[in-house]
């Protein structure tokens, strides 16, 4: 029941997202479904691993492959679906207490926080463009045929 949850409020966010970022009206739901695909796995690979970096890393890879499909098969930029998407993974509660942190002068908990922030952040860019270069590589393979 907490997974149904999980989805349907981090599809609604990416919607919220999606339509502040102006993408095309009929890709609204897609982008939807790709952002909340993206929470889900995040929320199950955290809850399985107990690690925020492999989760955040875990989901932006679906994020990336699921927009690149959706991209192919509807026509679409990839980043159509894939920008909207990540926004649930984006670690802006890191950020937040990172400088919070600071302003505090607690500066070993900013390095803590500003550490785990900086590799979430990195996880979401690896993922991405792992998914992003598989893709092109089987698209090459596909036009060699």
């Amino acid at each position: 029941m907490e997974v149904l949850k999980q989805f349907i409020l981090s599809f609604l966010s990416t919607i919220g997202f999606a339509v502040l970022f102006s993408i095309p009206k009929d890709s609204i739901g897609r982008s939807g479904f790709v952002g909340a695909t993206g929470w889900v796995v995040y929320f199950l690979t955290y809850n399985l691993l107990q690690g925020k970096v492999a989760g955040t890393f875990c989901a932006a890879l679906s994020v990336g492959i699921l927009g690149e499909i959706l991209a192919r098969y509807y026509k679409k930029p990839a980043t159509v679906y894939i920008i909207p998407g990540i926004v649930p993974l984006v670690p802006g509660a890191g950020m937040y207490y990172t400088m919070l942190a600071l302003v505090e002068k607690d500066f070993l908990m900013a390095a803590n926080t500003g550490t785990e922030t900086l590799f979430i952040a990195a996880s979401i860019s690896v993922g991405i463009i792992i998914s992003t270069t598989l893709s092109r590589s089987i698209k090459r393979v596909r036009q060699k045929d």
